[in-house]
């Protein structure tokens, strides 16, 4: 089993206020395979940062668990933390205790009780990770329009136009799409 450590975050008042971050701590650190849990006022900074490579490295972590803000604003900041303290950045997973719990609720208990859901969630999601390498795929540039009616044909022009090879699909025999059932259009009397 897994290794892993739980940091929960005060985020200052934002998630305090409405959390009882020292709770979800303590109940997260009685989890199968969680060998650390703690809360730090601001787990982003450069000192909260460093409590959690201090417990990657003194209680050999083979995963994290953040709960903090939005996966958004510092998912980045917290895989280059764990990268650095010489573990796999996918092997960090950031649960949003403060969008989807402290700054929706107002009950305490209540945003308390969803915290610790959200981060059993991650801790279940860590458990089930796999160390990633990042790579990169070659792309070739160029289009593939499904569809041979008007808005098909204008799409593949206007990608033509923009510089790149375009291929049109059509399953019909002809092109056009609904345009070749039309005799005249409005309000001129064109021929379709």
């Amino acid at each position: 089993m897994r290794r892993i450590g739980v940091f929960v975050c005060h985020c200052g008042t934002n998630i305090a206020a409405t959390v009882d971050v020292k709770t979800v701590a303590e109940t997260l650190g009685k989890e199968p395979a969680v060998v650390f849990a703690t809360d730090y006022p601001y787990m982003c900074s450069e000192a909260g940062q460093n409590i959690i490579k201090d417990a990657i490295k003194e209680y050999q972590l083979e995963g994290v668990v953040v709960c903090s803000c939005s996966p958004r604003m510092h998912e980045a900041t917290f895989r280059k933390t764990v990268s650095a303290a010489g573990l796999n950045p996918y092997m960090l997973e950031v649960a949003n205790i403060r969008e989807q719990c402290s700054w929706i609720h107002k009950d305490i208990q209540e945003a308390t009780a969803k915290a610790i859901v959200l981060g059993r969630a991650a801790i279940a999601k860590v458990l089930l990770n796999t160390p990633l390498i990042a790579g990169e795929s070659p792309v070739t540039k160029r289009a593939l329009v499904i569809g041979g009616g008007i808005a098909g044909i204008q799409t593949a022009l206007d990608i033509a136009e923009a510089g790149y090879p375009v291929d049109i699909v059509e399953k019909e025999p002809t092109i056009g799409g609904k345009m070749t059932q039309i005799d005249k259009t409005f309000p001129t009397l064109d021929c379709s």
